[in-house]
């Protein structure tokens, strides 16, 4: 009996142990492709006309220069797991937003990574890309339950095979309706020497409006010089790039090919990336140099008011 009793601790402390441990942060995406290249996350914006508004959507953004917010620090940037196509569901309880939120299970694994770490209060993101099938679970204000279930502020899904977007005046795990694993700069794509897709930034105030793929907005201004969710810069063409290390020319390229889309509110010209121990944080700094007004806003479609 003591030694059975021993053993029983013993499982139920390695039980444990694994379920307190940490799911690697992802890196790459797991085979899949995300979204289709007619997605407009990856449209080439580089001949887009400018919008009348652009001179100022800029000032109201700031007289700031950008900041990456991700580096190597594993608190910072937001992190993102990998999962197998078998990897088991659990329940997700949806605290705020559930009559727009996709209902669950997600295949949501035991010490899923949390954006800012598992003591975080902030917005707590939680991105889980699922092989094979492709798709994406994303979770905002989300915290784990000892069940295994997860309590959760709002949920989105996303069929990464598809160019379908959620209706319109329905958030995401993002203010702007928007799936954020697409807009986030990963290393692996510093690793093979290009980003194919628009990336994600903030703003610190917005107008009660959207563009698509956006969704959603954050705001109860009406204010038209202030930016709508979904809205699309892009770095002016005559920007120089060529004193930059390599990783800032592949990110400087990509803002001047798919340019950066609004999908939240925070700091200004903030943009962000996956968590990873890799990033260069000086060259990542050199960044910090590019001001907001080299960039210009272009016209992708209409502003819409559906809230």
């Amino acid at each position: 009996m003591i030694l059975g009793a021993a053993l029983a601790l013993c499982f139920a402390g390695a039980a444990a142990a694994l379920a307190a441990a940490q799911w690697p942060f992802g890196t790459g995406t797991g085979g899949c492709h995300v979204f289709p290249a007619s997605n407009p996350w990856h449209e080439n914006v580089s001949k887009l006309p400018v919008s009348p508004l652009s001179a100022a959507y800029i000032a109201s953004i700031g007289a700031t220069d950008l900041h990456p917010d991700f580096g190597s620090n594993l608190t910072y940037g937001i992190p993102y797991a990998v999962v197998p196509a078998s990897q088991a569901k659990v329940a997700i309880h949806f605290t705020a937003y559930g009559d727009q939120s996709d209902k669950g299970p997600y295949p949501i694994p035991p010490g899923a990574p949390v954006e800012g770490g598992s003591s975080s209060t902030g917005d707590r993101h939680v991105l889980v890309l699922q092989e094979g099938a492709c798709k994406l679970y994303e979770l905002y204000n989300a915290t784990p339950n000892a069940d295994g279930s997860w309590n959760a502020a709002s949920g989105a899904v996303f069929n990464l095979h598809s160019n379908h977007l959620r209706p319109n005046g329905w958030t995401s795990a993002d203010a702007a309706g928007l799936p954020i694993f697409a807009g986030l700069i990963r290393y692996d794509e510093i690793q093979r020497g290009y980003i194919d897709h628009a990336i994600r930034f903030t703003a610190p105030r917005t107008q009660a409006g959207f563009i698509q793929p956006a969704t959603h907005f954050a705001s109860s201004s009406n204010d038209p010089n202030l930016p709508p969710m979904g809205l699309r810069l892009r770095l002016r063409a005559s920007f120089p790039i060529k004193g930059f290390p390599r990783v800032a020319r592949i990110i400087l390229k990509a803002m001047k090919t798919y340019g950066l889309i609004l999908a939240d509110n925070g700091s200004p010209w903030y943009f962000q990336g996956a968590t990873d121990p890799r990033w260069d944080d000086n060259a990542l700094d050199t960044l910090k140099t590019v001001p907001g007004s080299a960039f210009q806003v272009v016209e992708t479609g209409p502003i819409l008011h559906v809230g």
